[in-house]
């Protein structure tokens, strides 16, 4: 009984913040202003996390925004999102010169979207509303999905399964990517059900990963911080040819998440087998 309402009181954010995330993509459409990013949605789940805080009785350091933990978590998650970004970069240079193109960097301000991005510039006043949108998006996703929701599901499942349940709901979260392409005709139906399990993937396994790292450390600050990381840079650090900009973007962004659940699944797996031979060696 205690699973099945748990499971609905999930269900209820989570369909709740989805219906308000539909009618800013399609009918607001913040990220094709100056403002570069969907973040209604993102103030209105801050707002319902807060308001669940208030009835639960606990406080936002206990879904792990504490402030033990901060700076080895920036380091950590930044060092990720530094070092799988720069091999995924890599990747898709590599990849463009082998198709005989001329790839270099470019700084400017955009939307995040595999289909349609959109330009802000490369002004300063543009990076700066780009990392605080960005700031909103992580501490609203951060505290929702690896925070709320699996504050919420480890009395009643295990840490894994709590985990998959969150990480998929993410994954799902981002397929909305998919529906202004599909209305305006830049997409069919078959490409945008291609896209929209490629979102669920991507965004389901870096999902997964921060729930890991929520998991390993005690806080959310590695997973917001290579999230913070993650988003920015994509926002902002773009492949140009001769042909068009961003190209093989999709080659970067799934070689880079990857990546990273390697990372972190080889780092966990380190840290499983030191606890367990020392708890060998002090029972012997």
């Amino acid at each position: 009984m205690e699973k099945r309402r748990t499971m609905r009181i999930i269900s209820m954010m989570f369909i709740l913040l989805m219906v308000i995330r539909v009618i800013e993509i399609i009918f607001v459409k913040t990220d094709q202003t100056w403002i570069g990013e969907n973040i209604l949605h993102k103030i209105c789940c801050i707002l319902l996390i807060w308001i669940a805080l208030d009835m639960l009785g606990i406080h936002w350091s206990d879904l792990g925004f504490s402030k033990k933990g901060v700076s080895a978590g920036l380091k950590y998650g930044l060092t990720l999102g530094i070092s799988t970004f720069f091999l995924s970069y890599a990747a898709e240079f590599a990849a463009l010169f082998a198709m005989g193109k001329h790839p270099s960097l470019r700084f400017y301000i955009t939307n995040f979207s595999l289909t349609q991005a959109h330009s802000n510039g490369s002004s300063l006043a543009a990076a700066v509303v780009c990392i605080i949108g960005n700031i909103v998006n992580v501490y609203a996703e951060e505290g929702l999905f690896r925070g709320l929701f699996c504050k919420i599901g480890i009395p009643c499942y295990s840490q894994k399964s709590t985990n998959i349940i969150q990480a998929l709901l993410f994954g799902i979260w981002h397929i909305t990517n998919v529906i202004n392409p599909l209305i305006d005709g830049s997409m069919n139906a078959a490409m945008a059900v291609f896209m929209g399990i490629g979102y669920i993937l991507l965004s389901g396994i870096l999902a997964y990963e921060w729930g890991m790292c929520a998991a390993l450390s005690g806080t959310l600050w590695i997973g917001a911080s290579e999230h913070l990381f993650n988003n920015f840079i994509s926002n902002s650090l773009h492949t140009v040819t001769e042909t068009g900009a961003d190209e093989l973007m999709v080659i970067r962004i799934t070689l880079s998440n990857i990546l990273s659940l390697l990372f972190v699944l080889v780092i966990s797996k380190k840290i499983y087998n030191k606890c367990r031979n020392a708890n060998i060696n002090m029972e012997s």
